[in-house]
């Protein structure tokens, strides 16, 4: 099997897990709290990229980073895993999966807009009118239809929602930025995610015990979402001729991710949500103009 191939195999495997991601939240959050989803599931991921680092042999190179890359580290595991997630999994607890994890989806959309003042990329018709179509998915999917009063299903999950989009479109370009390993970042960002969610718990004295179930459902999102499935797309990035032709399969998520709601969490997907996806993963194709450097992508 050529490199391509095997490529496009790591690619739709990635996928299909991150597929199941929204299902694992939903189904997760009935047992614990969400503050104890991200940080149980933090710490998963954290050893998950430890143990890669470690049968590697390079825990060293871990120590020989500058206080500049310690910096970054510290605000990459702030965005990401702690804010991110923090937000995201508060959006899940406020309304339905079948809302939530297409918004979140639009990170691609935020990921221009954020470009234009951080990039100085030029606004040209072809971006607005990508912003156009997959902000018009949204306001479907955030009303399901209700366009005589323009009603929000839940105003402050939605909110929540399109605001974790946006706080991983800034955590991608500030990643892109910093052209260490890749998996040397994970584990430091997972790492001091896990510390500030900490400490978020104790501030806020959310520490909650949860049964067995609960349990399973934060190592299964820690190993799944957030800890091997990355590995697993960043190696089929490497494999892959170029970029693009792996990161078109990313499209098939939310559509993926809809069967599984449907099927294991319950949900009745409306027809509203599967317009409302159709139009953002459109809007998307439409200006998929931020492409990530194959250095950015190396996992070795």
């Amino acid at each position: 099997m050529n490199n391509q191939k095997k490529a496009y195999l790591l690619a739709l495997l990635a996928v299909l897990f991150w597929s199941t991601a929204a299902s694992a939240f939903k189904i997760s959050l009935r047992y614990v709290h969400y503050s104890m989803l991200l940080l149980f599931s933090s710490l998963v991921s954290a050893f998950i990229f430890l143990f890669i680092i470690l049968y590697k042999k390079e825990a060293g190179l871990l120590f020989k980073i500058s206080r500049q890359q310690f910096v970054n580290s510290l605000l990459l595991g702030f965005l990401n895993p702690f804010l991110y997630y923090i937000v995201l999994f508060k959006a899940y607890t406020l309304i339905p999966a079948q809302q939530a994890q297409p918004l979140n989806f639009i990170w691609p959309v935020m990921l221009v807009i954020l470009s234009i003042p951080i990039l100085k990329q030029k606004i040209s018709f072809r971006i607005i009118l990508s912003l156009i179509i997959s902000f018009l998915g949204v306001f479907i999917i955030s009303t399901q239809g209700n366009f005589r009063d323009l009603t929000l299903s839940n105003p402050l999950g939605i909110f929540l929602a399109l605001a974790s989009s946006l706080i991983w479109a800034l955590f991608w370009l500030l990643n892109m930025k910093d052209n260490r390993n890749e998996v040397h970042k994970l584990v430091l960002s997972f790492f001091f995610g896990s510390v500030f969610t900490v400490i978020y718990i104790f501030i806020l004295g959310d520490f909650k015990w949860f049964p067995m179930t609960g349990l399973l459902g934060t190592i299964y999102v820690g190993f799944f979402e957030m800890g091997i499935t990355f590995y697993i797309w960043l190696k089929a990035l490497k494999l892959s001729r170029t970029t693009a032709e792996v990161n078109s399969l990313i499209y098939i998520t939310p559509l993926l991710s809809l069967g599984f709601i449907k099927i294991i969490v319950g949900e009745t997907i409306t027809v509203f949500t599967i317009l409302g996806v159709f139009l953002i993963i459109f809007g998307i194709i439409v200006n998929n103009r931020i492409k990530i450097p194959k250095k950015n992508s190396r996992i070795s």
